[in-house]
């Protein structure tokens, strides 16, 4: 798990983070970082990684976007 800035917005690149350890990641992630937001998820090509992230989101109620395939944009908490 990577995160970091890139043109202002922080990121986290979940590649190579296995999927059972996604979920608490990603809200991990998102109320660490939540004065920055938006935030962006980089999930890649994997459709299973995608829609753990998008569910995790889902559970805590998180407002986000898909600007583009494998990217998550996390709008509101």
């Amino acid at each position: 798990m990577n995160v970091f800035q890139e043109r202002g917005i922080t990121h986290l690149d979940l590649h190579g983070v296995r999927h059972h350890e996604v979920a608490d990641s990603v809200i991990d992630f998102c109320y660490q970082y939540q004065d920055e937001i938006p935030l962006i998820i980089i999930c890649g090509n994997s459709v299973n990684m995608i829609n753990i992230v998008s569910s995790s989101l889902d559970k805590d109620s998180i407002q986000y976007s898909s600007p583009r395939f494998g990217i998550i944009r996390v709008e509101r908490i």
